[in-house]
């Protein structure tokens, strides 16, 4: 049993099972033993990879997009770039870099802030970014960042954020928790206490015993907090990740180790946590703060943007093999079987501005 989990194990006994939610937040963002406060996890050698680590051809069409709605908005003076959740810093490299080639003045009048809570991937962002030309700065929320136009991306940010799961049992929806058995193991039990049957969806009452409905509030605060800003100072929004493109029921929550599903029990703050975003729900806290929001998948937006050229002007000197390398990287960042389908895209924009992919 690691130390976060014997933490864990403390505080169920004392204080009786904790929500997913709050699992959720323990095992990601322990100060101590979080998973993402202790290590590197991207790439070949981590547990996972993330799409700007797959192709640069990722990077540069989120560049292109910030571009096009830099220019769509009447290219205000003295943007922010964000980039939130910011994993090794390579999809803010491979920004820059794109907008040095297609847009210099928006490269020099720009101020690059990176919204990151972990010291240990500051750390790695700043080495990855080391060349890179200009200064970046970092903040710990979005209420840090500068003041004036917001043009924020999220590459697999909404994922890592938690989330609460709710159970159908005796008719009744309870929050589901985390409790322990006679021996100390942890296990999923339906909690005893009420909850706001306002996170339900309508037709909750319809669903089936042992039905799971996963609501995300923290999300959905965040949306709303960065749609509000942007509302309120101008600006654009691009989030990318791994979900659903309409609210519905199921159990999504997953641990992934070593590029492998893991039980989400087994070991709290060694294995990345995730679940599936509601995108529509995402969307409809945009739009409750003035904006349009545009959805689509990940396949429509990069081929909407020219990966499929980009792909043939890499290659065209290549070698075999780097062409082998690039037309797999093509398959799997817009393949409709890899991440093409699964991943959405959720743009937000102010109402009536008109962006490619989004404009057609």
């Amino acid at each position: 049993m690691n130390a976060l989990k014997e933490r864990i194990v403390d505080l169920i006994e004392a204080l009786g099972p904790i929500s997913v939610a709050e699992y959720f937040s323990l095992c990601l963002s322990d100060p101590t033993h979080g998973y993402y406060m202790t290590r590197d996890p991207f790439g070949r050698d981590g547990d996972f990879t993330t799409a700007p680590e797959i192709s640069q051809m990722f990077g540069e069409a989120v560049g292109v997009w910030l571009v096009l709605a830099w220019r769509a908005l009447g290219r205000p003076a003295r943007p922010v770039i964000a980039e939130i959740g910011p994993g090794r810093g390579t999809l803010a490299r491979d920004i820059v870099r794109t907008l040095d080639k297609l847009e210099p003045d928006l490269r020099l009048a720009a101020r690059f802030t990176l919204v990151e809570t972990s010291p240990k991937l500051t750390a790695v962002q700043a080495k990855t970014l080391e060349g890179a030309g200009g200064r970046f700065d970092w903040a710990r929320s979005v209420d840090e960042l500068p003041d004036g136009p917001l043009f924020i991306v999220g590459n697999e940010l909404f994922d890592a954020i938690p989330m609460r799961q709710y159970v159908k049992t005796g008719g009744a929806w309870r929050e589901r928790m985390i409790g322990l058995d006679g021996q100390d193991r942890l296990f999923f039990v339906a909690g005893a206490g009420s909850f706001d049957p306002s996170l339900l969806p309508p037709d909750a009452g319809a669903a089936g015993e042992g039905t799971i409905f996963e609501a995300a509030p923290v999300r959905t605060a965040l949306m709303q907090k960065i749609a509000e800003r942007i509302a309120d100072r101008g600006g654009a929004g691009l989030f990318i990740d791994y979900g659903h493109l309409s609210s519905g029921f199921g159990d999504t929550l997953q641990a992934v180790r070593k590029h492998r599903p893991e039980d989400v029990l087994e070991n709290p703050g060694e294995a990345d946590l995730t679940s599936h975003v509601d995108f529509s729900a995402l969307a409809e806290t945009a739009r409750a703060a003035g904006l349009d929001a545009h959805l689509t998948t990940q396949g429509q937006f990069l081929l909407g943007l020219g990966l499929l050229e980009r792909a043939g002007r890499l290659g065209a000197n290549a070698t075999e093999a780097k062409r082998e390398e690039i037309r797999a990287a093509v398959e799997r960042l817009a393949g409709p079987d890899q991440m093409g389908d699964l991943f959405k895209v959720l743009a937000i924009l102010p109402r009536g501005v008109s962006v490619p992919p989004f404009d057609g």
